[in-house]
C-alpha cells in the first residue's frame, strides 16, 4: 500500500500577520508549524502502513524553509518527504494549489508507485476554505471522502475502504472504491512520538526538492499568483461595538411572545445589521 499525505506549513495563528498592501499572510519572521489538522491526517497514513505494510509519503508546497515541517513528518516514521518549492508557485490560491499538487502526486506515483489513497486534512488554519482536498481529487478523478471521523476497514484484495463520515445530520457509513482520497477530521487519533531512531533518520534524510519543472507542470500560468482567480480586496479586524447586548424580559410569558418583540423590533434591527455589513 502506498500512501500520499499532502501537509501544509502553516504560520503560528497566535502571532500571523497580514501585508497591509497585498493583503496576503506575511510569512516572514513568524514562527511556522505543521498545519494542526495535517497531523491527523499523517498518524492516520502511519496506522495503515502499520497495519498492511507499504510507504507513507509526505508532500507539501511552500518555500525552502518547509523543510524544517517535512523533517518533522519524517521523525514520526514516514518513508519520504517531497517538497515542491519554486517562485512560480508563489501567490497560489487554493485553484493554483490543486494544480501543483495533482502535477506532483501524478509524478510520485510515477516515481514511486500509483498511491491507493491521498490523505489530507479537513483544512488549514491559515486559509480555512477546505477547499484543496476536494480540488486534488477532482483533478486526479479520485472519489473523495470529506470530514471522514473513523476508518472502519480496509480490503486490499477487493480494492475498497469503509469509513465514517460526520455530516449535518449524523454519521454516514460509507464504502469506496480505491484509489481515494480522505480529507480526515481532528480528534480521530493520538499524534505518536517519534521513535529515537526515526529523529535521527529524519535528520540524515534526503527531502526530495522538485521545481515546476522537474514535478512536471506543463502549465505554468496555472500556478501562483497567475493561476489564482481569488483576490482579497480587504483584510480587517471588525470594530467592537460600544453599545451592550439587550436583555428582553419575558416573565412568565410563553415563547411566541418573544417572536412577536423581536418582529416590532424587526426595522431596528435590519438598520444595525446593514451598518454591520456595509463595506463587506
Amino acid at each position: 500500500m502506498h500512501i500520499v499525505v499532502c501537509m501544509k506549513q502553516v504560520p503560528d495563528s497566535a502571532q500571523i500577520r497580514v501585508h497591509p498592501v497585498t493583503n496576503t499572510i506575511m510569512r516572514q519572521g513568524v514562527p511556522t508549524i505543521i498545519n494542526p489538522y495535517d497531523l491527523f491526517a499523517i498518524e492516520e497514513a502511519l496506522r495503515l502502513r502499520q497495519q498492511f505494510g507499504g510507504e507513507v509519503t509526505i508532500l507539501t508546497m511552500g518555500p525552502p524553509s518547509a523543510e524544517d515541517s517535512l523533517r518533522k513528518a519524517l521523525s514520526f516514521g514516514a518513508n519520504r518527504a517531497v517538497l515542491l518549492t519554486d517562485r512560480f508557485f508563489a501567490g497560489a490560491d487554493t485553484l493554483a494549489t490543486t494544480y501543483a499538487l495533482a502535477t506532483a502526486i501524478r509524478k510520485i506515483g510515477v516515481e514511486f508507485g500509483s498511491p491507493n489513497i491521498v490523505f489530507t486534512g479537513k483544512q488549514t488554519i491559515d486559509g480555512d476554505t477546505a477547499q484543496v482536498g476536494p480540488g486534488v481529487a477532482k483533478r486526479l478523478g479520485l472519489m473523495q471522502l470529506t470530514y471522514v471521523s473513523h476508518i472502519d476497514k480496509v480490503d486490499l484484495e477487493a480494492g475498497t475502504i469503509d469509513v465514517e463520515r460526520r455530516s449535518e445530520g449524523g454519521v454516514q457509513k460509507l464504502r469506496s472504491k480505491m484509489p481515494c482520497l480522505i480529507s480526515i477530521l481532528e480528534g480521530v487519533n493520538e499524534m505518536r512520538i517519534g521513535s529515537l531512531s526515526d529523529a535521527l533518520a529524519a535528520a540524515r534524510a534526503t527531502i526530495i526538492k522538485w521545481s515546476a519543472q522537474d514535478a512536471g507542470v506543463e502549465d505554468i500560468t496555472k500556478c501562483g499568483l497567475r493561476g489564482s482567480p481569488t483576490i482579497v480586496k480587504r483584510v480587517f479586524a471588525p470594530k467592537p461595538r460600544a453599545e451592550k447586548a439587550e436583555f428582553i424580559e419575558l416573565g412568565d410569558k410563553p415563547g411566541d411572545a418573544f417572536v412577536d418583540e423581536l418582529f416590532k423590533r424587526r426595522p431596528k434591527l435590519e438598520a444595525e445589521l446593514g451598518q454591520l455589513t456595509r463595506g463587506y
